[in-house]
């Protein structure tokens, strides 16, 4: 197994020394780190070159970034990490495991870093919702394997809900999800600029009018 760290950034600058440092553990096992930059014009170029395997151009926009830094990437299973979450050591172990048992994709369980006390009711939530679903977010690190990747097209084209339209694709053709139980760790950024309360409503909000079947693209806006 090699792992493609596929990590989409847009003038991340500010969290990329750590995040890079953080994963170069991973490169020196043998996978693979690509950052796929959406047009950053801050330092983000810059500070990664040397940190990582290659630094792909790409069209702005989360999915079509992830979707290119996926078809130039040389890894037989792809890892969708957010540029503010970092993931539990040995990732690669657990992942190769989950893998072995059958699953064909996963996602790792998440843990949120922040200043508001409503931060762990919300990843507690988050990792039920999930673990019962079979849908997960992109903040959950998800992994999928190459060939199955492919097969589905990519992640769809759209700049809301990718990942919750890649995991209704894989739910389609009968792959459930293997459940990590050993957290990533994201930020609690929005929640903490937003207000944690706030943000949860318009989160929910955002999901069961995209349930309802309200396009992506007249959601974004909200969201922003």
């Amino acid at each position: 197994m090699r792992i493609s760290v596929i990590v989409p950034v847009l003038n991340e600058a500010a969290n990329l020394p750590t995040l890079l440092q953080h994963l170069q553990p991973l490169r020196q096992r043998g996978h693979e780190l690509r950052l796929a930059d959406g047009g950053s014009q801050d330092a983000s170029r810059e500070l990664a070159a040397p940190w990582v395997d290659a630094l792909v151009d790409a069209p702005r926009g989360r999915a079509r970034q992830m979707n290119a830094g996926a078809a130039a990437a040389s890894g037989n299973v792809l890892l969708f990490l957010h540029a503010d979450t970092r993931l539990p050591e040995g990732a690669d172990t657990l992942i190769a495991q989950a893998l072995a048992s059958g699953a064909r994709w996963g996602r790792f369980d998440v843990r949120i870093a922040g200043r508001s006390r409503w931060l762990p009711v919300v990843a507690w939530f988050m990792n039920r919702r999930s673990r019962w679903s079979g849908i997960a977010t992109g903040d959950q690190a998800l992994f999928i394997e190459r060939r199955l990747f492919e097969q589905l097209g990519g992640l769809p084209d759209q700049p809301l809900m990718e990942d919750i339209e890649l995991c209704k694709r894989l739910k389609r053709q009968g792959e459930r999800p293997a459940c990590i139980a050993t957290p990533v760790v994201t930020s609690g950024r929005r929640w903490d600029e937003r207000g944690a309360l706030r943000t949860i409503w318009l989160m929910w909000q955002l999901r069961w009018r995209y349930w309802c079947g309200v396009p992506a693209a007249q959601l974004v806006e909200a969201y922003r």
